[in-house]
């Protein structure tokens, strides 16, 4: 039985950092691809203080059971002191695709 898919949604401060934590996570097949989106604008309140700033916004595919391992190695390699790491379970979708992601997030 194929995991679980989930799509992680995580900012970060530029398209440079995006893109350099990105491939190290796809490298260690703990996701199965990444799309890093144009900056964006975000607003948010942090420290007592709300904050307006650019970031940029990405999306990974990764299944349930590399989830964990994910987010504990994309918190060592971000820079913000809490990262946005939001896991949504896909409920649905094309199974070639579904089964793609499994396989390429398979433990080294």
């Amino acid at each position: 039985m194929a995991a679980e898919v989930l799509l992680v949604l995580s900012t970060f401060p530029d398209a440079e950092a995006a893109g350099r934590i990105a491939t190290q996570l796809v490298t260690e097949k703990l996701a199965a691809c990444a799309n890093i989106l144009p900056p964006m604008r975000s607003i948010y309140r942090w420290e007592g203080r709300v904050e307006d700033a650019p970031e940029t916004m990405v999306f990974f595919k990764t299944t349930q059971e590399r989830f964990r391992d994910f987010q504990q190695r994309l918190r060592e390699l971000h820079s913000y002191e809490v990262p946005e790491i939001v896991g949504v379970r896909i409920a649905d979708g094309l199974p070639d695709y579904l089964e793609w992601v499994n396989a390429n997030c398979l433990s080294l």
